[in-house]
């Protein structure tokens, strides 16, 4: 069984994107939504919950644990990955082998304070291609705005004051956090169309299903389970597109350890 962790609803996007590749694969999506967002935390809050998360997943049966936080693999490269039976999928290293593999040069970051602070983008994209120029910028507005599933208007205004920050003249705009994704509609309308935007969780799911040609973790009936450490009715609403006669959900908020 795969475990998939995000602190909420972002983490849809690497989900569609495993089901496209490994649709027999059961999966457990675990949300921290308790404690979302996790882009404005500091590195002492953070570390914390990457470990309780972990822990939690490995607890739970997960055979791989599938990382859907960006924020979190931020953490990760600075402080190390807890202890995990399971093997852990890093997205900013997932990301980071998908933008070297187009050679792109010129590439800006959009990302939660957190990811940008700890530089982990840059650091990862450096080190496979030292020539290429990073660009990190902070999106702090987003993710309250989709988790909160504000209007249209609000979000799109966001947007385009966030790409109004973005350099011309870059290659690849990287989704550094796996809700933004699920506005690439508005941020298609406010880029140059010759910049390529790369989502993630693309090469993330790569990853994954080249890993399960040669181990178990992906064998299953194709179910998924939600659970939340928030408010299980209205993460479950978001989702219609995921659902099936196979999916369960549960709310596990208090339930697990934080600090």
């Amino acid at each position: 069984m795969i475990g998939l962790f995000d602190s909420g609803l972002g983490g849809l996007t690497v989900l569609r994107r495993l089901r496209e590749r490994l649709p027999e694969a059961d999966i457990l999506y675990y949300a921290d939504q308790a404690n979302v967002p996790y882009g404005d935390k500091s590195p002492d809050e953070l570390l914390p919950l990457l470990h309780a998360n972990i822990t939690w997943l490995n607890d739970h049966g997960a055979d791989a644990i599938v990382m859907a936080c960006n924020t979190s693999c931020s953490i990760a490269s600075l402080y190390g990955w807890p202890p995990s039976r399971a093997p852990i999928f890093d997205l900013i290293e997932a990301a980071a082998e998908a933008v070297a593999e187009r050679a792109y040069q010129r590439i800006a970051v959009i990302a939660t304070i957190a990811t940008v602070r700890s530089g982990a983008y840059g650091r990862a994209i450096g080190a496979r291609n030292p020539s290429a120029r990073v660009f990190e910028i902070a999106a702090p507005a987003l993710v309250p705005l989709i988790e909160s599933q504000a209007a249209t208007a609000d979000v799109e205004a966001a947007v385009a004051e966030l790409c109004a920050q973005i350099p011309k003249n870059i290659d690849a705009l990287v989704y550094g956090c796996t809700h933004y994704p699920l506005i690439d509609d508005l941020f298609a309308l406010h880029l140059d169309p010759r910049i390529a935007r790369i989502d993630p969780a693309v090469a993330q799911a790569a990853r994954v299903y080249r890993a399960a040609q040669t181990a178990q973790f992906a064998n299953g009936r194709g179910a998924t389970r939600y659970v939340t450490t928030g408010e299980p009715d209205s993460f479950f609403l978001s989702a219609p597109s995921q659902r099936s006669g196979r999916d369960s959900r549960v709310n596990v908020r208090g339930s697990v350890p934080r600090g």
